[in-house]
């Protein structure tokens, strides 16, 4: 699978333009880093690798479908966004019901929603929270529980947007082992960080992100 970006412009309407014809190529099975100043275009970029955003000129493909024509669902199997600010896609009563929520919707067994919700909340260091409200978690479970609620769609890429923040040292492991685990199974991943030390940690790839270009740093 790939990502591709021919041509890209992005401005919001009356607005300047932010990204100014980007061509990027960025393959599935490695991790890139798109790193940069603030207001650099990074979040905008990664929200166009989606669909969330179309691009204003230019196209957007992801495994050869056009985000133009497509449906922001039709780009969401195959690429799940991890929101720099968790609580705009969490919304369910229980941490538990927030896990269970799209496996719901896809018709899934109960008892097979039961064993991965079980998996998650094991996996995420959420077992404690698993029937409290997720508003009321710490900005970190949040994050955690938000990543984990992505992953239970099996997406084959990833974009996440500064996923270290609000964690400490002890889950910023917990959180480079997942990723080293989707590496293995082949799941691309673009994720947006001020963190140094994680980009070194974990970049395959640095796409510097500044002044409305992108451009390879690594």
């Amino acid at each position: 699978m790939m990502i591709a970006l021919n041509a890209v412009s992005f401005r919001y309407p009356r607005g300047n333009w932010i990204l100014k014809d980007i061509n990027l190529h960025i393959e599935s099975k490695k991790c890139t880093f798109m790193v940069g100043p603030n207001g650099g275009g990074k979040t905008t970029l990664g929200k166009l690798m989606t669909g969330i955003l179309k691009p204003t000129l230019g196209d957007v493909f992801v495994d050869k479908l056009n985000t133009k024509q497509a449906k922001l669902y039709q780009v969401g199997t195959k690429v799940g966004y991890l929101f720099q600010e968790p609580e705009r896609q969490i919304f369910a009563a229980t941490v538990r019901d927030e896990l269970a929520f799209v496996m719901e919707l896809k018709g899934i067994e109960k008892e097979v929603i039961e064993q991965r919700v079980e998996v998650a909340l094991v996996r995420f260091q959420l077992q404690e929270v698993a029937d409290s409200f997720p508003f009321q978690l710490s900005r970190g479970e949040k994050q955690r529980l938000a990543l984990a609620t992505v992953l239970m769609n099996n997406p084959s890429f990833l974009i996440l947007d500064e996923p270290t923040t609000g964690l400490d040292v002890e889950r910023k492991e917990r959180l480079s082992e997942i990723i080293r685990e989707l590496k293995k199974r082949g799941t691309g991943m673009v994720i947006i960080s001020h963190d140094e030390r994680f980009v070194e940690k974990h970049a395959d790839r640095i796409i510097i992100v500044a002044g409305g270009g992108a451009r390879d740093g690594g």
